[in-house]
């Protein structure tokens, strides 16, 4: 697992998370632990490292 730390986009406040690399691309709508708005989150992932990380308002 990689801890990985974003900044939700409704409330501006930093957020941390784990995400497990041996998947090589997610897509998931986990909720904000400070405003509990809904983040859509994109993660990729190559070879046990993260190449890309999103973190957008959920529609």
């Amino acid at each position: 697992m990689i801890e990985h730390t974003f900044t939700c986009p409704y409330c501006w406040e930093p957020i941390s998370m784990l995400v497990d690399p041996s998947v090589r691309s997610q897509t998931y709508v986990e909720d904000c632990e400070v405003c509990c708005r809904p983040i859509r989150l994109q993660v990729e992932a190559r070879r046990g490292a993260l190449v890309r990380f999103t973190a957008e308002r959920a529609q």
